[in-house]
């Protein structure tokens, strides 16, 4: 009598094991479907089992999270100071982008976790390194604001059509009414999953304001920028 192969052991619960496969099911169906009695399923325990690695919900978002930003690549070695920065919000961003649910829990929190103040403490010591005064970088630190982490919030959000053929043309009567509004909306059309509709490529909007950030705060710091220069009526940007 042929003997069945025995089963192979199952690998013992870990914090590291519940929030790889949390994450999983919210990359596919969304952080609203996501609840411990699910997850508690899906690795085949009770849900008092997961309460010895996370004590709720809350905690167990904040390890999601904490897991995204982990794969955010690390400064590359040898870069200079801007390209450096640039390249690491860059990775924040494909990170982020990876995981459509993680800017929603970000900004949900009321406060960044260990990881995220991990990661902007990396960011702004590559601006202080760089030669960038604690005033300057500060305001720095502002002007980028979500951008950091790779999200911005878009002047109009939308909705759109994932099929640009199906999106219907502004109206004629909005095209006249709203001249400088259509113009450079219809003047290109890249990206079918942008926020703000078919006119706009989101990856090629957010590098184009990246760049004219990181270069107008390279500027200040050449000219010896200050705040309070410029609360007393100081130009920007000469």
């Amino acid at each position: 009598m042929t003997s069945r192969p025995e089963a192979a052991p199952r690998a013992p619960l870990s914090r590291d094991r519940v929030l790889r496969a949390a994450v999983a099911p919210a990359d596919g169906t969304g952080i609203e479907a996501l609840s411990m009695r699910r997850l508690a399923q899906e690795l085949g325990v009770v849900p008092m089992a997961l309460y010895k690695h996370v004590a709720n919900k809350g905690q167990l978002l904040d390890g999601m999270v904490e897991a995204v930003v982990a794969g955010i690549d690390p400064p590359a070695p040898g870069s200079d100071r801007q390209g450096a920065v640039r390249q690491r919000i860059l990775s924040a961003r494909a990170a982020l982008l990876g995981h459509p649910w993680a800017a929603q829990v970000i900004r949900s929190r009321s406060g960044p976790t260990p990881a995220v103040l991990a990661y902007l403490d990396s960011v702004i010591g590559m601006f202080r390194a760089g030669g960038f005064p604690v005033d300057l970088t500060h305001h720095a630190t502002h002007a980028l604001g979500g951008r950091v982490l790779g999200f911005t919030q878009e002047v109009l959000d939308a909705a759109p059509d994932p099929d640009p053929a199906r999106r219907p043309p502004m109206p004629p009567e909005a095209v006249a009414g709203y001249p400088h509004v259509a113009e450079p909306a219809g003047a290109a059309a890249h990206d079918g999953d942008s926020v703000v509709g078919g006119g706009c490529d989101d990856q090629f909007e957010f590098e184009f304001a990246l760049d004219l950030l990181l270069d107008g705060f390279e500027r200040l710091r050449l000219r010896g920028w200050t705040s309070d220069g410029r609360r007393a009526g100081g130009d920007l940007i000469a």
